[in-house]
């Protein structure tokens, strides 16, 4: 199938926007993401659109993510975060969101404080129709109680994360039946170290990548999740360079995908 490849937006570090859309069309890309709280989506989201490139999410913030958790301002100033960036979503039409539950190794516990103000982002975004996608980090636990308690809450599978922050704990068993969005990337698989390269650089192994969404049946955006400033692998690479190395990554992967399609 034709799948649309993606990267997240400015992958490589600052480019110019003229310079950046070129450099995704040139090698395949056709979607990106970016934080929703990126101080130029004025600017970038209508670039984007004018050269036919899709924003197909955006990404919450994600720092005091554990003060939701807790009573208090800092709380209510996080939610806040939150839906500001729903309003966002809806604002760019942008249509789906996705969001960390927690941080760290030592996470608050599930909470009635929590719920209640996780019940009032998803409410705001069904009102919205902006789609949640919770991202798996390093608590299996609040993943299943989101997708307990919200039903239209859907899966955002970062193979990253599994490898080096759960290391024997997949994901995609579980949810892959929500999944609704991908952070593709590699990394050395050192716990808690990740470092988002391009993908078949590192350790992951990506034929497992490629059969668990295969399996699952989804057909969205093969999104990259790239950060190249994270190791010094690619610090002697130009940006023509980099983009280059990630389409094939990402033709690859694809290739993989459906091939690995047609022995399930």
């Amino acid at each position: 199938m034709e799948r649309k490849l993606g990267v997240s937006f400015n992958a490589y570090g600052p480019v110019p926007i003229d310079e950046q859309i070129g450099l995704l069309k040139k090698n395949g890309f056709s979607a990106v993401f970016t934080g929703a709280e990126n101080p130029n989506l004025e600017t970038i989201i209508p670039a984007l659109r004018a050269a036919d490139i899709s924003c197909d999410n955006f990404h919450a913030p994600f720092n005091k993510i554990n003060d939701i958790w807790y009573e208090g301002d800092d709380g209510e100033d996080m939610l806040n975060r939150l839906l500001v960036s729903v309003e966002k979503c809806e604002k760019y039409n942008v249509p789906a969101l996705v969001v960390h539950l927690s941080a760290g190794m030592n996470p608050p516990y599930v909470n009635t404080v929590g719920h209640d103000r996780w019940t009032r982002l998803m409410e705001s975004a069904d009102a919205k129709g902006v789609t949640i996608c919770y991202e798996n980090q390093r608590k299996l636990s609040n993943l299943a109680f989101a997708f307990e308690e919200f039903p239209t809450a859907k899966f955002c599978w970062d193979c990253g994360h599994e490898f080096c922050f759960t290391p024997g704990r997949h994901y995609m068993p579980l949810f892959g039946d929500k999944l609704a969005a991908l952070h593709i990337h590699d990394n050395s698989k050192v716990f808690n170290n990740d470092d988002h390269m391009i993908p078949y650089d590192s350790s992951i192994d990506f034929g497992f990548v490629a059969d668990q969404i295969a399996r699952s049946g989804y057909e969205g955006t093969l999104m990259l999740e790239l950060i190249r400033k994270k190791t010094k692998y690619y610090s002697e690479w130009t940006a023509e360079d980099y983009y280059r190395h990630a389409g094939e990554a990402a033709r690859r992967l694809n290739d993989e995908i459906e091939k690995a399609g047609k022995t399930i």
